[in-house]
């Protein structure tokens, strides 16, 4: 699996780094980055249910 955001489409809320700290962080452009690009186990799954919650539909999951 592969986590990734699409800056393009990022909007800066933030929701995904108070909700996944260890996946996700905001950088100085005021968008959010991934920070464990392969997560496994616990984080993959929250990291699923964040791309699923994200109000921008910025973050993409490969399989």
């Amino acid at each position: 699996m592969k986590v990734t955001i699409d800056a393009g489409l990022c909007t800066g809320c933030s929701l995904c780094v108070t909700d996944v700290p260890e996946v996700f962080e905001m950088g100085d452009d005021g968008l959010a980055k991934v920070l464990v690009e392969s997560p496994d186990g616990e984080l993959a799954e929250k990291a699923k249910d964040e791309a699923l919650n994200c109000p921008a539909a910025a973050i993409l999951i490969e399989e």
